[in-house]
């Protein structure tokens, strides 16, 4: 299986997923038919998250194994620093390792809910650039390791410009590649990719893109992770969200709006947040490609 990293040598244009563990077991077996329908649309990789704490960490894994060896689709595991050891963390990262996983999204990651007031000691990790000099120094050229990106500079970060200097700094510990938080407004994307230009990122800069289907519901986590709510998006799904059936017609044609002028000016290519689903990600994916 190639790594992500290897994916870009040539230029070429990805489209990838991200899924997350259900919690449930008729959720766990709703997630494997979807994963086979995803499959069918030949994506070039597959990522996978867990819950805060590293609580679904196990299932996550499961998926990504199954994804790489049952449908042959290249798979990417999240791992987080917190909670863990430095030592736990090797101790998952040979896991990883012999399930034949070649690709890691290092992250900080969220306190469990059931001890939000977590924070790291001596043996833990503090932040994700440890985390990725951790995985090349143990691991060599094993994984290829991607690391998270904000556009809009991250929730906790006071500007962007300090927000750009620690993305920097993930890439100067091993970090292969960026897939970025999601937003509505290209030209963020656009002043973010000119930012770490200028500092000197050569990484290739992956937009993540959420199709909307659910208005309020995205408000709500926009807000919860600092992505802003354009006018436009205000102005398109505000007297439309008590009908899902047109807020899904809207959200396909503005996602395929978003993706063509995305890829048009220079991303390297589009990585969908799809939410457990198959639509509308599919037709979206079909048109750009078309």
């Amino acid at each position: 299986m190639k790594k992500i990293s290897e994916l870009y040598t040539n230029r070429q244009k990805t489209f990838s997923f991200e899924l997350f563990p259900p919690k449930t077991e008729e959720g766990y077996q709703k997630l494997i038919e979807t994963i086979g329908k995803l499959s069918d649309l030949k994506p070039n990789f597959i990522s996978c998250t867990y819950g805060a704490g590293g609580s679904s960490r196990e299932k996550t894994f499961a998926i990504v194994e199954l994804i790489q060896n049952k449908y042959q689709v290249i798979s990417l595991a999240h791992l987080t620093c917190v909670i863990n050891t430095k030592d736990q963390i090797k101790d998952i990262l040979n896991n990883v390792k012999n399930r034949g996983i070649n690709n890691i999204l290092a992250l900080r990651g969220d306190p469990p809910l059931d001890n939000p007031n977590w924070a790291p000691g001596k043996d833990n990790f503090k932040y994700s650039f440890e985390l990725c000099a951790f995985i090349k120094k143990n691991f060599g050229d094993y994984f290829a390791v991607g690391v998270a990106g904000f556009p809009e500079g991250h929730i906790n970060c006071p500007n962007q410009d300090l927000d750009a200097k620690y993305l920097k700094t993930k890439i100067d510990n091993g970090a292969d590649y960026v897939i970025t938080q999601l937003f509505f407004d290209n030209n963020f994307y656009y002043k973010y990719v000119e930012r770490l230009k200028k500092l000197g990122v050569k990484v290739p800069i992956i937009p993540g893109i959420v199709p909307i289907t659910n208005y309020p519901g995205l408000v709500k986590f926009a807000n919860n992770c600092g992505a802003t709510i354009t006018d436009e998006v205000k102005r398109i799904f505000e007297p439309i969200q008590n009908d899902l059936g047109q807020t899904a017609i809207a959200g396909e044609k503005f996602a395929i709006k978003q993706c063509r002028d995305l890829l048009k000016n220079g991303a390297p290519g589009i990585h969908f947040y799809c939410l457990n689903k198959v639509s509308p990600t599919d037709n979206i994916l079909k048109t750009i490609r078309s």
